[in-house]
């Protein structure tokens, strides 16, 4: 589907976009990034590119935001915009190829050993038209269950349905205060957890034609497969951790802490593979202070169905310096530095630093994965993807019941998704 372009972001926007791109390679050795890392990603991402530094001479100058959605969209019609960035997801990237504004990497990469080395199921979410446009640097897996083994190890009897890990759930939270702790506070980026919640129920309701019918704009948000997930994810935040009103104004990356308070503030926590790096996952040990499942099946035929997720990266700017650092952040040798610091898998299959037996279980699923479907929101059209955050935002926190978040997204739908 080729979709209609919207510049959706507000002109205070333009002046952040100057800001992170004046210095956009004028010295032909310095390349612009700008992504969504911040903190110990940022430090992760840095220490990644720090070999090709020092191998070519040339220098990387990285900005870390959670508004690249806004900054690449005031940024694409005036042509202020980095060298490098990470790419909002498959469908904004589709946009911005379409404006002409984002490069082709046919011509860049060995495209034939990029995707041999690639997971599969990732590469071709990367092309337009035929054409490479992002590459993936790193990947993670959505919809983990995490856990702490010292208040109930579940091992070898993890729960296969979703009707066993409820009871289980129940039956083993001990001292814990809550079944679930959720957080969805994430800046400007707000609800894009809770959208992950809606996606993993989804897959494992109805299948993986349902969500990539729903995701592409095929099946309404009004369809009762859709308002049954969306009830679904109600009745988690009925149980969690200080209800909505916690949720929305708790930190996504700090979301999981409370498995570890004593007494602990909940006995389970879904979130992606890369939450091992944030929070007080990034001092636990794996194996000993958490462990994880893999999310449960509603419907036993959907049991090995995965959504994986990736940090997609496409380049504006076709400098020399460019060029070479997109050859670079797709190798093994490059993804392996961040995957060895722990809270990240490698889009590269050759990539094997893992730093304990989760995170290589983890890079298993990706690369082996029989239905391997991408984060949803991350592939609708960009006024879609806003209005999914926003009104997560809203009926978690109550002010909104599932009706009416699901018609107005339907109202957004009816535009966004027009030819």
């Amino acid at each position: 589907m080729v979709r209609r372009f919207r510049w959706l972001a507000p002109l205070a926007t333009l002046a952040l976009v100057v800001g992170a791109c004046t210095t956009t390679t004028t010295d032909g050795k310095t390349v612009t990034v700008i992504g969504t890392w911040t903190d110990a990603e940022q430090e992760a991402f840095l220490a990644m590119v720090a070999p090709w530094e020092a191998e070519t001479g040339f220098t990387v100058k990285y900005q870390g935001t959670r508004s690249i959605n806004d900054i690449l969209a005031a940024g694409v019609p005036t042509g202020v915009l980095p060298d490098l960035a990470g790419l909002p997801g498959p469908g904004q990237m589709a946009e911005y190829a379409a404006a002409g504004a984002l490069q082709p990497l046919d011509d860049v990469l060995d495209v034939a050993t990029y995707e041999s080395e690639t997971a599969s199921g990732l590469t071709s979410l990367g092309k337009v038209d035929g054409k490479t446009y992002g590459v993936f640097v790193k990947a993670s897996v959505k919809g983990l269950i995490w856990y702490n083994p010292s208040l109930h190890e579940y091992g070898p009897s993890t729960p296969a349905t979703w009707d066993e890990l409820t009871a289980m759930g129940a039956a083993n939270q001990g001292s814990a205060d809550s079944l679930w702790c959720l957080g969805i506070e994430s800046g400007d980026a707000s609800g894009w957890p809770a959208t992950d919640w809606i996606e993993n129920i989804l897959l494992r309701q109805a299948g993986p034609e349902v969500y990539n019918d729903w995701w592409a704009g095929n099946i309404p948000w009004t369809d009762p497969a859709i308002k049954t997930a969306f009830e679904t994810y109600m009745e988690v935040v009925d149980n969690s951790y200080g209800g909505g009103t916690n949720a929305v104004a708790t930190k996504f990356d700090l979301a999981g802490d409370p498995l570890f308070t004593s007494p602990p503030g909940c006995a389970l926590f879904q979130q992606a593979s890369f939450i091992t790096g944030l929070g007080a996952f990034a001092d636990a040990t794996a194996g000993t202070d958490y462990n994880a499942f893999p999310f449960p099946a509603f419907n036993e035929q959907y049991a090995n169905a995965v959504e994986g997720a990736g940090d997609l990266f496409g380049m504006f700017h076709a400098t020399d310096a460019a060029k070479s650092l997109m050859k670079y952040l797709v190798t093994a040798e490059a993804q392996d530095i961040w995957v060895a610091r722990g809270g990240a898998l490698s889009a590269n299959k050759n990539a094997t630093s893992y730093p304990d037996e989760i995170s290589t279980t983890m890079g298993g699923m990706i690369a082996n994965a029989e239905a391997l479907v991408f984060d949803a929101s991350d592939q609708m059209p960009s006024a879609m993807n806003a209005a999914f955050w926003s009104h997560m935002v809203s009926l978690t926190s109550g002010s909104e019941t599932v009706d009416e978040a699901l018609d107005a997204l339907q109202e957004v739908a009816d535009d966004a998704y027009a030819q």
